[in-house]
């Protein structure tokens, strides 16, 4: 039998400094980003004297102001206790330094928290050497490299608040008790390692962040900090891994688009997107093709410059999965490139 639709609960998302009850005592609220996914989603927990925050959003002082009007307004002037930050990327744990000063308690996993702490430290005015040879071997395009091999590249603490020292961690399989209810932590990986997802066991409710989206994939990448990694494969261990958990009543509170219903069916979706992303790259290495030649069969649509270098990690991620499993074999070549090519029969 086909799963349930994916449904929408609320099909208008909260206005800037506004707040939507999506369950008893959790609100969903909105951050703006600057850039084509325009927003990310915080949820605030009731805890009665306080309240649990669910990510933050970037570190700007436009979001410290719509927080500040959301402290004063649907939060009603009760202080931020908390703050369960789901993965390290900076939409998600911008501004959870800032709660820390102001008394908050951060929990999030040890490798998100690890990596904010690094990663704000770790400011550049011009790319690594390893990051130009990292583009390189990818076959960036020539203009686009040349661009950026001599700007200012994006840096973590242009929109991270530093960590102060000391964090509570969460892991796989730990219970915590938020807003009233009892919530397990289960981790995915692939998008950003150590993602934590929260399912509830009093509701039917998951806060998702940005491993359970509805509508939407979330960005699978390599980066020259760890050329050789599989996050595609990471991420189709982690939906399978979830597929026994999951029902179709469940909402799913994401970190970017609406709240959904119908999860079992939105698991196969992104099993079956990136098994057949997988497939097209494959006929198309019927002859050797650096990963910036790969975008056609895995995007389907022309990438322009503002996304490139997106769509670039995320070729590189494909490609090394076909290398992992084998699939695939790569060759350097005189410029500087990787090769990249289809083993056994074409």
């Amino acid at each position: 039998m086909d799963a349930p639709a994916l449904r929408y609960p609320f099909e208008t998302p909260p206005g800037e400094g506004e707040a939507i009850e999506v369950a008893p005592g959790i609100l969903w609220m909105r951050l703006p980003l600057p850039m084509k996914l325009d927003h990310v989603n915080v949820y605030a927990l009731d805890e009665g004297d306080g309240w649990t925050v669910v990510d933050t959003g970037f570190d700007s002082r436009r979001a410290r102001a719509i927080w500040g009007a959301l402290l004063a307004g649907p939060l009603r002037g009760k202080p931020v206790t908390r703050v369960l930050v789901t993965h390290h990327h900076p939409d998600h744990i911008g501004l959870a330094g800032w709660f820390q000063t102001m008394g908050a308690e951060l929990l999030t996993t040890r490798t998100a928290w690890l990596l904010a702490r690094m990663l704000v430290l770790d400011v550049e005015e011009v790319p690594k050497p390893e990051s130009l040879a990292f583009w390189r071997a990818a076959g960036m395009d020539a203009e686009i490299y040349a661009k950026r091999a001599t700007e200012r590249p994006f840096n973590f603490a242009d929109i991270v608040t530093a960590l102060p020292l000391g964090y509570t961690r969460i892991a796989e399989g730990d219970r915590l008790r938020l807003g009233g209810r009892n919530w397990q932590v289960r981790i995915g990986n692939g998008h950003a390692p150590e993602h934590a997802t929260l399912w509830c066991e009093d509701a039917a409710l998951i806060l998702g962040g940005d491993q359970l989206l509805p509508s939407i994939s979330p960005n699978l990448g390599v980066y020259a900090t760890e050329p050789g990694a599989d996050p595609v494969g990471e991420w189709l261990a982690s939906c399978e891994s979830f597929q026994p958990h999951s029902r179709p009543d469940q909402m799913v509170l994401p970190g970017h688009k609406l709240p959904f219903t119908g999860l079992p069916l939105r698991l196969t979706q992104m099993i079956d997107n990136h098994h057949g992303a997988l497939a097209r790259l494959l006929d198309h290495l019927t002859e050797p093709r650096t990963a910036a030649q790969c975008f056609p069969p895995l995007f389907k649509r022309e990438i322009g410059e503002a996304e490139y270098g997106l769509a670039l990690v995320e070729a590189v991620a494909h490609l090394n999965h076909l290398l992992r499993t084998e699939q695939a074999r790569r060759t350097p070549g005189d410029d500087g490139a990787m090769y990249w090519q289809r083993s056994g029969p074409t």
